[in-house]
């Protein structure tokens, strides 16, 4: 009765592998339930390392157990037909299985996804999509996630599902150069590639200052900036605090038109 319910599930799976070693098909629900990281991780590799040789399907809710026990095997059901990731590119394959921890879970199962840099990103579109259509995405279906730079891994996945899914990315100066690296993707109707093309309009804060202008900025920030070259270096350096503050204030906000073309 010490032992907690995760190590308890845990042990019963690791018994029931070794009772099932000439079983040809093993079903496993949900083997992250109650466990903590770093168990986790341990009993998946357990899993890995004594089902070599067995056909496993596994239910599960962890983006972590997909993708280290292999995202490529993923079968998706629309209720007439199914869909799998058998062909994606070896290196994305392996990309997902050396950072187990990215949400694709969220973005299989979601209505439609917008992927996005980072966390001041996602703020401003979750606030330009509550603006737009009254509740925030997730209470819409929609999940907006954090992926960083790595659009092209997502969109892998995207494109061999026929997921619906938008990218907002930043030009940084180069945007013909970072539209090109969405070629293969662009002309996938359910994917939108939103970058803007305004150059010197390189990141999300001189985006928002020239969408709104350096006073409705100052108010909703509480700042009093006299040039935007100050404003957008406070912007800069407090990327995070500085969209917080964006989305908690009752000021609407004018949502740059690349992000719009996100939020649909």
């Amino acid at each position: 009765n010490l032992v907690g319910k995760g190590e308890q599930n845990s042990v019963k799976i690791k018994l029931a592998l070794a009772a099932a070693d000439q079983c040809h098909l093993i079903l496993m629900e949900e083997p992250e339930n109650h466990l903590a990281r770093g168990n986790l991780g341990r009993l998946i590799k357990h899993i890995s390392d004594n089902c070599e040789n067995q056909q496993v399907i596994v239910t599960t809710h962890s983006s972590y157990v997909l993708n280290k026990l292999g995202v490529e095997s993923v079968i998706m059901f629309d209720g007439t037909s199914g869909a799998t990731l058998a062909d994606l590119p070896p290196d994305t394959l392996s990309y997902f299985k050396r950072l187990p921890g990215h949400d694709t879970l969220r973005m299989l199962l979601a209505k439609r996804s917008i992927l996005v840099e980072g966390p001041s990103d996602e703020l401003i579109v979750q606030k330009g999509f509550r603006q737009k259509h009254g509740m925030l995405p997730l209470e819409a279906g929609v999940e907006v996630i954090s992926v960083g730079t790595s659009f092209k891994r997502f969109l892998d996945i995207a494109m061999r599902l026929n997921l619906n899914v938008a990218i907002v990315r930043d030009n940084d100066g180069d945007a013909e150069g970072k539209l090109a690296l969405f070629e293969d993707y662009a002309e996938n109707v359910n994917i939108a590639i939103c970058i803007d093309k305004d150059n010197e309009a390189r990141t999300l804060e001189p985006q928002i200052v020239k969408a709104n202008g350096r006073q409705t900025i100052n108010e909703m920030l509480g700042t009093n900036f006299a040039d935007d070259a100050d404003l957008l270096s406070h912007m800069e350096g407090n990327k995070t605090d500085v969209a917080l503050k964006l989305f908690e204030s009752e000021h609407e906000l004018t949502i740059p038109e690349y992000i719009q073309g996100a939020i649909g």
